[in-house]
């Protein structure tokens, strides 16, 4: 019988305010000074706010190559669309997983004057045989994303990876991602298997996660960011309060990095190459 490897806390990292776009604020978490980038993901954010003033900006079109998107929409509407002609609306619980790859120009702007609009972005890294392939599109209706009930309460949402013998829709990406929302009630506990050599981190975005660490269990409070040290199992409990917070985990790449902006290659004649590309609108970058 083999026993579980339990993950531990390498660190926790709270959330830098900030802003992005046409002025969208935003919590950072990777992508921060403090956490620049934890392999193959290099930034999360958070975006939470019932203030039209707050979002409405949007995030006129900008450039990407190099790497995907992952947008992850918790409440609101946003609207997106692309060089290609590409178009389509996220709306609650719904799911984008865009492969920039070899260049896209993409806007994604919220379609609603008021409420709120809550939802994450996560960039995955490619790995270099990768970075320049055709971009391309999976996405998601709430609908489509399976929903596994827990025995003692709440519940998984399986974006990517599988839990509990169910897959979720993302696939084909080359860093064998996994994309967990959780939900546990107060008192509730859960172990979460997956890749033991998975590059892993937990997110709560409402109340605190009691996180199993050795033999004590660490708190972890409302936006912050758990980064895990490796192992096949996640020991996660709510504490005094209903808790969500999602769980993502990807085959790091161990390739370097060069990245300014938008553009996320193996080299600095890479990103240059991209600038030029995009400014001559060559290699993805038509009709921007």
């Amino acid at each position: 019988m083999t026993t579980a490897s339990y993950r531990r806390i390498a660190r926790i990292v709270r959330g830098m305010a900030t802003s992005d776009g046409g002025g969208v604020r935003l919590n950072r978490v990777i992508g921060s000074q403090d956490l620049p980038m934890l392999d193959p993901f290099l930034l999360l954010d958070e975006f939470r706010s019932d203030n039209a003033d707050d979002y409405l900006a949007g995030f006129p079109e900008h450039p990407h190559r190099g790497f995907e998107t992952v947008t992850y929409m918790l409440a609101g509407q946003m609207q997106h669309g692309d060089n290609k002609g590409n178009t389509g609306n996220l709306g609650p619980g719904s799911v984008q997983w865009m492969t920039a790859g070899r260049g896209i120009v993409h806007s994604e702007m919220p379609q609603q004057e008021n409420g709120l609009l809550q939802g994450f972005q996560l960039w995955v890294n490619l790995p270099a045989s990768d970075k320049m392939t055709a971009p391309r599109y999976q996405e998601f209706a709430a609908s489509e994303i399976p929903q596994v009930a827990l025995d003692g309460g709440g519940s998984v949402k399986v974006i990517a990876g599988t839990f509990g013998g169910v897959t979720g829709p993302v696939s084909g990406v080359a860093t064998q991602p996994s994309y967990f929302d959780v939900t546990l009630p107060a008192g509730a506990t859960l172990d979460l298997a997956m890749p033991a050599e998975h590059h892993a981190f937990i997110y709560v975005y409402q109340n605190v996660l009691g996180v199993v660490d050795g033999p004590q269990e660490r708190p972890v409070k409302q936006g912050e960011l758990a980064a895990l040290t490796q192992g096949d199992t996640i020991a996660v409990g709510a504490l005094e309060q209903e808790v969500r917070f999602i769980v993502v985990a990807g085959k790091p790449l161990n390739e370097t990095v060069a990245r300014y902006g938008p553009f996320v290659m193996n080299t600095a004649e890479e990103v240059q190459q991209a600038f030029v590309d995009f400014q001559q609108g060559l290699n993805g970058f038509e009709r921007a």
